[in-house]
């Protein structure tokens, strides 16, 4: 082996350990509340989501995804949790022509399932509202059996509520199955919070390498769908 090789093969052995890393990282800043941050795929949607264990979301946490990440926010939830909550998904539900599609770039079908708001909030807008229900969704995960869904939420609300597949990874591989797969990991109810992180400047997709900037100027964790998938999947 070459000096070149050998230097190519140890860059190859790090590379494998910092993906490592990042998968362990992404898991125990799980486990212990923190967000982190997961891209999925640049030829699926390509996006980085900043995602949170809902049980974990508190008002200031709402601040951070709607004025740092800037997309949708929303509680994605496992498939049995939602099945106990006889959560549907929306394009099934509803009966309009416009639920009808074949033109979803990005995937199959999409994941959406009832927008609610916790029977305690007001408006379900505010910051403080809206971590009621998403820190309440995430309490719920952890009891699905013992939960009263309608006694404790209404719809239509604030906060959007996506359905995981049955199969998780094994069947789909978007923001809403990775989120899953790292609660799961983390040995945490399977209800994750996040919102998707735009550009501020182009009001796109926010690029990767920015989204790793800013991971680590908020110590924060990166990690790469395709590592979550490789390990969790």
């Amino acid at each position: 082996m070459t000096r070149a090789d050998a230097e190519a093969a140890a860059g190859e052995g790090a590379n494998a350990r910092s993906e490592a890393d990042a998968v362990d990282r992404a898991v125990e800043a799980f486990r212990a509340g923190r967000p982190v941050l997961v891209h999925d795929a640049d030829d699926r949607e390509g996006e980085t989501d900043l995602l949170y264990p809902a049980t974990a979301v508190d008002p200031a946490a709402v601040v951070r995804m709607r004025a740092d990440a800037g997309g949708l926010l929303f509680v994605a939830l496992g498939s049995e949790v939602a099945d106990a909550f006889d959560l549907p998904f929306l394009h099934e539900a509803i009966d309009h022509p416009a639920a009808e599609f074949d033109d979803l770039g990005y995937d199959s079908r999409p994941s959406f399932s009832l927008s609610v708001n916790h029977r305690d909030t007001y408006t379900g807008i505010t910051d403080e509202d809206r971590a009621l229900t998403v820190r309440s969704l995430g309490e719920a995960a952890a009891d699905p059996e013992g939960t009263d869904f309608a006694a404790a939420f209404r719809s239509p609300g604030h906060v959007h509520v996506l359905r995981a597949a049955a199969g998780l990874l094994d069947e789909r591989l978007g923001h809403t199955e990775l989120g899953i797969a790292l609660a799961e990991a983390a040995g945490l109810p399977a209800a994750v919070a996040g919102a998707e992180m735009l550009d501020a400047d182009t009001g796109r997709a926010l690029a990767p390498a920015a989204a790793r900037e800013y991971a680590a100027a908020n110590d924060l964790v990166y990690v790469e769908g395709a590592d979550l998938i490789e390990r969790l999947g």
